[in-house]
């Protein structure tokens, strides 16, 4: 039996062409940064938001059915005056606010994120699934870097509240 890897093959998932970065050195960067040159990565912003008191600031993308495309969450980020609960879940319903539009991340690009988003502050109403949590202050940044994953008639809700805060939330994701 030859010394090859059993998993060595481009159809594995445990593919890799080098096994000894010593001998065969090699760069490795983030996969945003291939999204990015290939004008596939997206950001979204609430920009700083006063929110009352017993609410929370509500940023929402959805992707849409028969979209063709898939939505992988590279991070969220943001800031607050005070503590807030960052909450990220999957559903949820934002009624009334704005509908900002994504920013591609290939400054001048002409290609558009395939999302439809939504913003406002109250609370999140619907039958959402919470799947994170966490308590935040000051500037904050959760990498995700793909783990999160938006199918095509999907929605992904990310909350920051419940309290008197300026908040902002910040999205990064790409689309393949």
């Amino acid at each position: 039996m030859t010394n090859n890897s059993v998993f060595n093959n481009q159809n594995s998932p445990v593919y890799m062409l080098t096994n000894n970065g010593y001998v065969s050195p090699v760069i490795i960067s983030p996969t945003e940064y291939s999204a990015a040159s290939n004008q596939r990565l997206f950001c979204l912003s609430t920009s700083n938001v006063s929110v009352g008191s017993g609410a929370s600031l509500l940023l929402q993308i959805a992707n849409p059915n028969g979209s063709g495309r898939t939505v992988y969450l590279s991070r969220v980020a943001g800031g607050a005056s005070n503590t807030i609960t960052l909450t990220i879940a999957s559903g949820g319903t934002i009624t009334g606010g704005t509908t900002p539009t994504p920013v591609n991340a290939y400054l001048g690009s002409s290609t558009t994120s395939i999302v439809t988003a939504r913003q406002n502050t109250g609370t999140l109403g619907g039958s959402p699934t919470t799947f994170f949590t966490a308590n935040a202050s000051d500037i904050y940044v959760v990498e995700f870097n793909g783990s999160i994953i938006v199918p095509a008639n999907q929605t992904l809700t990310v909350t920051a509240g419940t309290g008197s805060v300026t908040a902002s939330l910040n999205l990064m994701w790409w689309e393949t």
